[in-house]
């Protein structure tokens, strides 16, 4: 992760992505059209929420490189899908927790007033985050699909729990084979989500590498491993009559049968990630999480 403080011309041209599900969404919507009318911004919206906005304009997706900030209306998960959308193309991403946890998310609806006149005025900072770029390949070579991921990719089988077997390689050199439920291989962004939960560190996004976290191994020999950010991580499916499921950021993925590859390098350009003064990773971490000493709590 580098963070900076924000050096080009206050943006103009703003994506808007939400998730309907969440009942603040109109009223925040109907903030966020009304402060972009005071301060000029051209606002697009995705197709999803063009009946919420009176007149809005289509965000396409031919539009989305010369988009000058993407504003995600929701919680981590539409984050993220929006983080993919425009990570290929270096757009600045500001995150509005409409949810409970929000941990990626930057500003709570409330605070949204501040947040677009930080971004205005320049005065803001850009964490950029490392991404995961991520390949199926079926077991004669051919590609299943390219995918860009923030928090993590994860191989698992779906239905009935079973144990699965997987090959796990680094840079062209074995690693070992996991027998497990699955694996996760994640970002220090991804860190502290699924990868977590199954028994990962937590990772600083100042350090840029890969996780590859055993999903309940069935061996006490099979440990959480950290590798190198340059990194080609490759696993194949060693299981003989199993198709697992490829998961990125929880949310789109594929099939792989027997035989199949999962290929993850770090993706060429970083997600940048808009912060505003006075937000760091550890605060995050003791208000979202609730991290350190049961004593400070109290």
């Amino acid at each position: 992760m580098t963070a900076r403080r924000n050096t080009a011309g206050a943006p103009r041209r703003v994506g808007v992505v939400g998730h309907a599900r969440y009942t603040r969404l109109d009223a925040t919507l109907s903030r966020v059209v009304r402060l972009a009318r005071s301060d000029r911004l051209d606002l697009l919206f995705e197709e999803q929420l063009l009946s919420l906005v009176d007149g809005g304009a289509p965000l396409r997706e031919e539009d989305l490189s010369e988009l000058d900030l993407l504003l995600t209306l929701g919680g981590d998960g539409t984050l993220l899908r929006g983080a993919r959308m425009v990570a290929a193309f270096g757009v600045p991403v500001l995150g509005v927790n409409l949810g409970h946890l929000g941990f990626l998310t930057a500003v709570a609806p409330e605070e949204l007033d501040g947040a677009l006149e930080a971004v205005l005025d320049g005065t803001f900072v850009l964490d950029e985050r490392m991404v995961l770029n991520a390949e199926a390949r079926s077991a004669l070579g051919e590609s299943h699909g390219s995918y860009l991921a923030l928090n993590d990719v994860v191989l698992h089988r779906g239905g009935v729990a079973r144990m699965i077997r997987l090959a796990v390689h680094a840079h062209g050199e074995e690693v070992g084979t996991y027998s497990a439920d699955g694996i996760i291989l994640a970002t220090p962004t991804g860190s502290t989500a699924y990868s977590l939960s199954a028994g990962g560190p937590i990772v600083s996004p100042s350090i840029d590498c890969i996780l590859a976290t055993p999903i309940s191994p069935h061996t006490l020999a099979v440990r959480p491993l950290i590798l190198p950010a340059d990194e080609t991580v490759t696993v194949e499916v060693l299981s003989p009559t199993e198709e697992l499921i490829l998961t990125i950021d929880g949310q789109e993925g594929a099939k792989l049968s027997p035989g199949d590859q999962l290929i993850v390098t770090r993706a060429e350009t970083p997600l940048r990630l808009v912060r505003l003064s006075g937000q760091t990773f550890f605060s995050t971490l003791r208000r979202k999480l609730k991290w350190g000493d049961l004593m400070e709590r109290e």
